[in-house]
């Protein structure tokens, strides 16, 4: 339960307390009979009504308070006492002699005087802690006000009957009981005024339990029927009151809050109150001929003077808080205009009641010509329903969403100015009568909203041509893939550029690319986009079938064909030389479900395909480039299916050893059988996987199943070696030497089992960073093959440095080494750099005898190819090992 809360009324002590209410009303009503029928056993019956009444809410009180924890219930421990005390003086009277007069001294009056310090106690006890207590002179007065008044009131009632009264006594009970009531209600309501608001309804209570104690003790004093009366009615209610007030104490202590100077009102209206109702009084009585007594001169002097101080301290506290909200208000006027936004305060009709900032130079009107408008009558149509948006989540206590936003806003001069809406709040708290107000903040924006449409103008615009760029086309492009019209793409580039910038210069180039530029915008239909993609390639959507495409395609073409004499930087032609400029056009039709990237690779097939053909015409993505594209998408589709799924196989090529008359390696060769295409050759799917960036997973599987197939083999003690075609994307990954250390742990591979070929060109622009990495391999044991040497380039001081072990020729050497003199002297030399760096030389592409017989005779140690054995799957292996016959070397023809 949060702190200060009321209690939660069980079932149980809510029964007891309603119980005890009613037994109060029912006591009250049969004293009211008691006293109206001057019933002869009243004197003794009406103090038992009243004792039993008394101790009713005595016990209620005690169970109620010993449910409040701590300090929190001291308080009503103390005012459980004041019933109790009032029951024992009761029960004295109904066994005195007493009986009901007030006006007797006697043993019941001793109780009773003891119950006004208790209750005052109790007033004391609810107050806050002493470091938290705001009971200043202001509240002090207000109570000297009410104590006063009420004393001169029981003075006044009391004239006739105190000057009959004996003394001793009897004359200090017939006095002190409306003296002790006066001073509880200056107690109640300092209490009132003092304590903080979690208190407040309870010390309520209790000033209405106070106040109907000086009535209990004024009526007793004056004596008669009448007075006995309400002597009695006024008992019971003081009960009743007392009952309500621990009923509503707090659960707990409120949480301690910062102080807050505020100006005690309650207590000011209530003495003020009093005072009038008293000195009021007292002029009738006066003007109705009673004659006022020197006490009750002396007490409505000291009413008027202490009302009068109270009005003058009143007076200065007004004056200080309007100086103080003088000062709040220029402070915060102060750092609302120091900000460049326009404060708005906006009223539940969403009328402007308030501004505050510069309202013309931001707003462009006057500050007194928009008090009292409706500031959606000055927002255009479209963003009118920004303001009740923002309003209804500002008033669920919700964050308004889209803010800071940009609506139109109408000036005085009937133009449109952009303006942000930066924030908004509520206007007061809830209760306070203006929580439905809203709080805008509201900032010109139109030259940031100009900069910014340039700045979007830029981005998709060419600079040099003004034709929309690459971005703002492949936007065009989506939106028109999106909808349900047919379209096409044309894809221009022109013929015979480069010579224009090669030899007139860049400046005549450009002032070209500016001519075509305009001659396709002439060219094109209406509703057709024309753009630059860059260089001298422009791309043309058309929003219309093949058929109108192509139409337009050709008159492209007829357009461009011209001879070109650049134009000097003036705009004259100075007789410079004439380039034969044309253009080369590629269609595509947007086809259902192709995404625009696809469209432009299809348009660039169709482009290429025009280039191919002679230039200076118009080709279309037919049924070929089409399959070839389809082809294309289709596996790369499908090849992450098949690198997870088990859709890939690998198949192992001996590498035979001269001297060692055996196998000495294996190559293994990853092949993909597509469930449609057939078998797919590895150039077209490491390929794609290259571009997708797929060949990481790819050769990881690779390298786990290569290495998982050599390792039995080895365990039947064979000697061999594994080559795994190693790709430059794998390289640049950074990952390769983690992923063969992994493949080679689970398998139980020796590092120096396992040979990584990388293509020649791959590993002559090896950075430093690969270089890192396969020296990380070397340390590891594995070797490093340089595959396809010879068909690329290479630097022998960089080939001396880099660790690798085995050079792969490639089969372009050895295809003519039996016929042609040179090649076999190449071979020759590139097996003696082998010898001389310290490098093995494997020979590819054996595929005959001759070439055999001419590499034995050169001395190149190891040999692969078709004629000493084909590629087979890892589970023909053992076969191919046990069944490989040395003679075939010597020219005996293999069977594998």
């Amino acid at each position: 339960m949060p702190p200060g809360q009321a209690h939660p009324d069980g079932g149980p002590a809510r029964a007891a307390r309603a119980a005890v209410l009613g037994l109060l009303a029912l006591l009250a009503a049969c004293t009211a009979t008691l006293e109206v029928t001057a019933h002869p056993q009243a004197a003794h019956l009406v103090p038992a009504c009243l004792a039993v009444g008394a101790a009713a809410t005595a016990v209620v009180a005690q169970r109620s308070a010993s449910r409040l924890p701590g300090r929190t219930g001291r308080t009503w421990h103390v005012l459980a006492l004041v019933p109790a005390l009032l029951a024992v003086g009761q029960v004295i009277a109904w066994f005195g002699d007493t009986g009901r007069d007030l006006g007797r001294g006697g043993a019941a009056d001793l109780p009773m005087v003891l119950s006004i310090p208790v209750a005052i106690a109790a007033a004391v006890f609810l107050l806050p802690p002493r470091a938290r207590r705001r009971v200043g002179s202001r509240v002090l007065l207000d109570g000297a006000v009410v104590t006063v008044g009420v004393g001169v009131i029981g003075r006044v009632l009391l004239d006739d009957v105190l000057p009959g009264v004996p003394g001793g006594a009897d004359g200090l009970v017939s006095a002190g009981y409306p003296a002790a009531g006066a001073l509880l209600c200056g107690v109640g309501l300092i209490t009132v005024t003092a304590v903080d608001d979690a208190r407040r309804r309870a010390a309520t209570w209790l000033l209405a339990c106070f106040t109907a104690a000086a009535v209990v003790a004024i009526s007793g004093a004056l004596g008669g029927a009448v007075a006995l009366l309400l002597h009695g009615q006024a008992w019971f209610v003081m009960l009743a009151a007392g009952v309500c007030a621990v009923a509503a104490a707090p659960e707990r202590p409120p949480v301690p809050e910062r102080d807050k100077r505020t100006l005690p009102l309650r207590g000011v209206v209530l003495a003020h109150t009093a005072a009038f109702a008293v000195l009021l009084g007292l002029t009738v009585v006066a003007a109705a001929g009673y004659p006022l007594s020197p006490v009750e001169g002396v007490g409505a002097a000291t009413l008027l003077v202490l009302t009068a101080a109270r009005t003058a301290l009143w007076g200065v506290d007004g004056r200080r808080l309007t100086l103080r909200l003088r000062r709040t208000e220029g402070y915060f006027r102060a750092l609302v205009d120091s900000g460049d936004a326009v404060t708005v305060v906006l009223d539940a009709d969403g009328r402007i009641g308030w501004l505050s900032g510069a309202v013309r130079s931001q707003l462009g009107w006057a500050e007194p010509e928009l008090s009292g408008r409706t500031l959606t009558g000055l927002l255009d149509p479209a963003d009118r329903d920004l303001v009740d948006r923002v309003r209804t989540a500002v008033r669920d206590g919700s964050v308004a969403d889209g803010l800071p936003a940009t609506v139109r806003l109408r000036t005085r001069e009937g133009g449109w100015r952009d303006v942000e809406v930066s924030g908004a709040a509520r206007v007061g708290a809830p209760g306070a009568g203006s929580g439905d107000g809203l709080v805008l903040h509201l900032r010109d924006v139109s030259d940031r909203s100009v900069t910014q449409r340039e700045l979007e103008r830029l981005a998709y615009t060419d600079f040099l041509t003004g034709l929309p760029n690459r971005a703002r086309f492949m936007n065009a492009l989506a939106e028109v893939r999106a909808g349900s019209e047919p379209g096409c793409l044309l894809l221009v580039d022109l013929d015979g550029f480069k010579a224009v910038n090669d030899v007139a210069g860049h400046d005549a180039g450009d002032r070209l690319l500016c001519e075509v530029a305009g001659e396709l915008r002439t060219a094109a239909r209406e509703g057709d986009v024309v753009a630059r993609l860059g260089g001298d390639e422009f791309a043309v959507l058309v929003r219309a079938g093949r058929a109108e495409a192509t139409a337009l395609a050709e008159r492209l073409v007829a357009v461009l064909d011209h001879d070109h004499r650049p134009f000097a930087p003036d705009g004259e032609s100075r007789g410079g030389p004439v380039f034969a400029v044309s253009g080369s056009v590629g269609v595509a039709e947007l086809r259902p479900g192709c995404t625009p990237a696809e469209a432009v690779r299809r348009a660039d097939l169709a482009l290429r395909a025009a280039k191919a053909a002679g230039k200076n015409c118009v080709r279309s993505s037919g049924e070929a480039l089409d399959r070839a594209v389809d082809r294309r998408a289709r596996l790369a589709g499908d090849l992450p299916a098949a690198i997870a799924g088990g859709g890939l196989s690998l198949v192992f090529q001996p590498v035979v050893g001269v001297q060692e008359h055996r196998i000495v390696g294996l190559e293994a060769l990853v092949r993909w059988h597509h469930p449609e295409f057939g078998d797919v050759p590895p150039d077209e799917f490491i390929g794609l996987a290259e571009d997708d960036g797929l060949v990481v997973p790819l050769q990881r599987w690779v390298l786990r199943v290569a290495t998982t197939a050599l390792a039995p083999l080895l365990a039947e003690g064979h000697d061999l070696r594994l080559g795994v075609n190693i790709s430059i994307r794998h390289l640049q990954a950074g990952c390769l030497a983690t992923d063969v250390a992994r493949a080679l742990a689970e398998s139980g591979t020796a590092p120096h089992r396992l040979i990584l070929e990388i293509t020649e060109s791959v590993l002559m622009g090896a950075g430093d960073g690969m270089e890192n990495d396969l020296d990380t391999l070397r340390a590891m044991g594995c070797g490093v093959a340089l595959d396809d040497f010879g068909k690329g380039y290479s630097s022998l001081a960089r080939l001396a440095r880099l660790p690798v072990r085995v050079l792969k020729m490639d089969r372009a050497f050895v295809a003519h080494i039996d016929d042609d003199p040179r090649a076999a002297a190449l071979v020759a030399s590139v097996v003696q750099l082998g010898r001389t760096l310290g490098m093995d030389v494997v020979a590819e592409g054996v595929e005959t005898p001759g070439q055999l017989a001419a590499l034995r005779r050169i001395g190149c140690g190891y040999l692969q190819g078709f004629l000493l054995g084909r590629p087979v799957p890892a589970d023909r292996l053992p076969l191919l090992l046990a069944g490989f016959r040395p003679g075939v070397l010597d020219g005996v023809p293999s069977h594998f």
